[in-house]
């Protein structure tokens, strides 16, 4: 019995550091999960679409409890990463985990009353924490670096902008506002969504070139540079798709077709690139794979990639580029397959460092 309360005192202590040093970007577990079960779902492949569904929905359910969890009980750590230039963009995540999780209810259950919360939590978590964001950058005395502080995870300002546009598009008849309102916000957070990404992709570019670049600095993150604009190009081809509803959307069909292939065009760019630094990092530069969640920032790419591909297709008529998705999808679930095996296996090796260490610490032992 003193074995087993040692064991459990261990895995508690265990536990606690976790939550304690919990990274501000985990719901990007969420995003991955939630957007390669919506590309999984639009090629027929149904079963591991809900499956990946109703994984999803414990996932979200559980970060948000050992967030809570960190806010209540380290506070102190909790704002010491708000108040980071590298690490704030992090909390964004929850604003788009909680729009592609209200997308998924939309399109695997039609259930537009739990998408309707997820859209007001999305709504309202995305004008705290990016305002809050911008703000905390702005005042804030001692600043970093323009080297050590931006990376791919200011992308999800953008991100999470046309995370809460896609899901209000596909809302736009749900909700008990008239449905031009909901599509005129919606058009004004894409563009919105455009403008963030031009300035801090700039800014980006110009760190790439012009600052050394070490192997361990190019994290997985970097993949947002795609995923941000293919989620625009998402957000754009559902304003396509929903021009018939508002005439103002109507009346601008050309700029926003032409825009959204614009970025399109961008994240297809993006990949070959990206690809040949991935292969220089871990390659060439021999750094090892270890399991981090930033690896979550790799799989939403290639599935939002997929996704927004298809849709685009749809939307515009050029069907051909829907090839792309089709390789696309096996490409995401195969990186959601293996950042997950890798996840559990770094967990099970925590949970059993901490049993031994306890095992071998406890009196008698």
């Amino acid at each position: 019995m003193n074995q087993f309360t040692t064991c459990g005192s261990g895995l508690a202590i265990g536990l606690q550091s976790d939550i304690r040093e919990l990274s501000p970007a985990y719901f990007a577990l969420v995003m991955a999960t939630g957007i390669v079960s919506i590309a999984a779902y639009t090629f027929d492949l149904i079963q591991t679409a809900r499956s990946l569904f109703y994984f999803n929905i414990g996932a979200y359910i559980l970060l948000c409890i050992l967030y809570t969890a960190r806010l209540l009980f380290y506070t102190q750590n909790f704002f010491s990463n708000f108040n980071d230039h590298s690490r704030n963009p992090g909390f964004l995540t929850f604003v788009a985990a909680s729009c592609v999780l209200g997308i998924q209810f939309i399109q695997l259950e039609e259930n537009y009353r739990v998408a309707s919360w997820l859209f007001y939590t999305g709504l309202l978590s995305w004008l705290i924490l990016i305002y809050a964001f911008f703000t905390v950058i702005t005042i804030k005395n001692s600043k970093p670096s323009l080297r050590e502080a931006i990376s791919g995870v200011w992308l999800l300002a953008v991100v999470s902008t046309q995370s809460v546009s896609v899901l209000g598009i596909q809302l736009s008849a749900h909700l008990p506002v008239p449905q031009e309102q909901i599509l005129f916000f919606a058009f004004i957070l894409f563009l919105c969504g455009c403008m963030l990404y031009i300035i801090i992709i700039t800014l980006l570019v110009y760190r790439l070139s012009f600052f050394e670049m070490r192997a361990e600095e190019f994290a997985p993150p970097y993949w947002i540079n795609m995923g941000a604009v293919a989620i625009t190009t998402l957000a754009g081809s559902g304003l396509i798709m929903h021009q018939h509803r508002f005439n103002l959307l109507e009346s601008l069909f050309p700029f926003i077709e032409g825009f959204t292939f614009f970025f399109w065009a961008i994240g297809t760019w993006w990949i070959p690139l990206i690809l040949i630094l991935g292969v220089w990092r871990h390659v060439i530069k021999l750094l090892p794979f270890r399991y981090h969640p930033q690896y979550w920032g790799m799989v939403f790419p290639l599935g939002m990639y997929a996704t927004c591909t298809t849709k685009l297709s749809q939307a515009s008529g050029v069907h051909f580029i829907n090839v792309i998705s089709s390789w696309f999808v096996f490409v995401a679930l195969v990186a959601w397959l293996i950042t997950f095996t890798a996840m559990i296996y770094t967990l099970s090796v925590k949970i059993y460092s901490a049993v031994t260490d306890s095992s071998n610490t406890a009196p008698g032992m």
